[in-house]
């Protein structure tokens, strides 16, 4: 392809909306353009990125035996509804109304319409089981799109749909998946991480999250150094540690802390560390209030707590709420004389804190020398914080250590509760009525090229590795305008071309520093660039991964460059 003829709209000023590197790369370098908040038109160089993107996923998953297909992207509120992602409970839904007054929504989730689908079409176990994917756009009302294509309202998915007789048939599908993703992953020469994740309004056994690693990421990984265990900070498991308990438990005082009410306040107030304070929040969990313990220099996880206590709805106390069971301001509350019937759950590092300082339900007052069991009661040991970086991994191999990383996709088993409530339902072996069993699979395939960019660039531009380069080569002639140079490429152009190597030749009437810049920022595995030295038959290269310059005999090029590219 000539670049004289395609659209490459190169800028060498990084747009002021452009916060990350891939989205600062892909603008300048041509390959989007942001049409509203959100939602971007992908010119041709992404366009071709993405074919390729496309096709290894196609390629993966039918090893798997999945089988494309291709949705509505309209879909009936109705079906929402049974699906459980109705308009009134949706807010990321976009809706619009036909000439009939019919409100429609656009694609967000396909489970319903694929359950539907399934449902009127397959009948017996004997058709089971069945896994169905497509790659489309869908549409996400997205609260804050920002991060280029990271976060969109209109993205582009492959999102896929297993629907099985028995629970051993999902298990193994979902482990054909995991394989599938990460030759997927391999393929596209990206550093990801296979995390636990939450399912969230998911009825799951297992979920799991891959996650790109990068600086530009919304989502901390908790991960071990020495194994390869890794999940989202809000999942990660606390390992529980032994504590033992000093000779000697000191007497309990009361001491006077004015105007200290946080955990760092007091622990500087009294000359002690953090660790050796047991903070008591109080939280409303449904109607009751409960008393949750924590040692002060950890965090409480609110999804932890939420498993825990079996609910929902849990949410910190108000002020008027606490004053109705302790009598002192927030801050002060402490674990020593709560009412009797208020629950008391501590997280387990709190059976580690002895001779400890907690609030005295008093204001202006904490207690020394604090210790459970002989001070004050605990219903339940909960694992219920945060994990910090230096803890024991959970798998028993090593630290824990934080990243980064680009949510890319996932698995999730779905269960039968959605085919259930749907009436979806297959004869099995005995000529029983059952309900499907369903697995969920999804990739980001907007957010997979946002990832390569993110991994693939260094301050000149992007760098595509070689299966994935909109083009394999960049042909660059320094002057258009020299006879032998113009026709030196025009042989090499057509002389590759032949060879099935896709070449992008910039033929354009520019200044060579223009052709250069613009070349390094584009990030094509190879330049070839046809400058004075043509008249020598020499060729001058440059591989994009490592900047190495070489040159070339114009005889040996053929040779070179499969000896590269194999």
């Amino acid at each position: 392809m000539k670049q004289s003829r395609t659209f490459i709209p190169t800028l060498r000023e990084i747009p002021t909306e452009a916060d990350i590197t891939s989205h600062q790369l892909l603008m300048r370098a041509g390959f989007v353009r942001r049409h509203m908040n959100g939602v971007y038109s992908y010119l041709p160089l992404a366009q071709k990125v993405l074919r390729k993107i496309e096709n290894i996923i196609r390629e993966e998953m039918e090893a798997i035996d999945a089988v494309e297909i291709f949705l509505p992207a309209l879909q009936q509120t109705e079906l929402l509804d049974q699906s459980g992602c109705g308009t009134s409970d949706c807010p990321d839904l976009f809706t619009l109304t036909d000439r009939q007054n019919r409100t429609i929504a656009l694609g967000l989730d396909h489970a319903g319409v694929m359950t539907t689908l399934l449902r009127d079409e397959v009948k017996t176990y004997k058709k089971l089981p069945l896994t169905l994917y497509q790659i489309r756009t869908l549409f996400k009302d997205e609260k804050r799109p920002r991060y280029g294509l990271i976060r969109l309202k209109e993205y582009m998915m492959t999102n896929a749909y297993s629907f099985h007789a028995n629970q051993e048939s999902l298990d193994d599908k979902r482990n054909k998946v995991i394989n599938a993703y990460a030759t997927i992953f391999s393929k596209l020469g990206l550093n990801v991480k296979t995390v636990i994740a939450d399912a969230k309004s998911i009825d799951t056994k297992q979920s799991l999250k891959f996650m790109a690693l990068s600086e530009a990421g919304e989502v901390t990984i908790a991960y071990s150094d020495s194994s390869t265990y890794a999940a989202i900070m809000e999942m990660a498991e606390v390992k529980v540690e032994d504590s033992h308990q000093p000779e000697t438990l000191k007497e309990m005082k009361e001491v006077e802390t004015p105007n200290q009410h946080t955990v760092e306040e007091v622990s500087a107030f009294l000359g002690i560390d953090q660790s050796s304070v047991v903070k008591t929040l109080i939280f409303k969990a449904n109607d009751d209030l409960v008393a949750i313990l924590l040692r002060g220099d950890h965090k409480i996880n609110v999804l932890k707590l939420k498993k825990a206590l079996g609910t929902s709805e849990v949410s910190l106390a108000t002020e008027t709420e606490i004053a109705e069971v302790v009598s002192c301001e927030i801050g002060y509350i402490g674990p020593v004389k709560l009412p009797l019937t208020m629950k008391v759950y501590a997280d387990h590092a709190v059976k580690s804190v002895f001779n400890g300082v907690s609030g005295a339900n008093k204001s202006g007052y904490h207690l020394v020398n604090v210790n459970v069991e002989r001070d004050f009661a605990v219903d339940d040991y909960m694992d219920l914080r945060f994990i910090q970086e230096g803890d024991p991994s959970p798998d028993g191999y090593g630290t824990i250590q934080f990243a980064t990383g680009i949510d890319l996709g996932f698995v999730s088993d779905i269960g039968s509760n959605l085919s259930r409530s749907m009436n979806a339902v297959f004869i099995d072996e005995q000529g029983n009525s059952n309900p499907f069993i369903i697995g969920c699979y999804g990739l980001g395939i907007s957010r997979l090229l946002a990832a390569v960019a993110e991994q693939y660039n260094d301050t000149n531009g992007l760098k595509w590795p070689k299966q994935l380069a909109p083009y394999d080569i960049h042909l660059v002639t320094v002057n258009v305008e020299d006879e032998t140079q113009k026709q030196t490429s025009e042989e090499i152009y057509q002389l590759l071309t032949s060879y099935r190597y896709s070449i992008l030749h910039d033929d354009r009437l520019e200044r060579a520093g223009v052709k250069f810049a613009d070349s390094d920022l584009i990030g094509l595995p190879m330049r070839l660039t046809i400058g004075k030295k043509a008249a020598d038959g020499i060729i001058e290269v440059k591989i994009r991964s490592t900047g190495e310059t070489l040159e070339w005999q114009r005889e040996e090029i053929t040779e070179k460059l499969q000896a590269y590219f194999g």
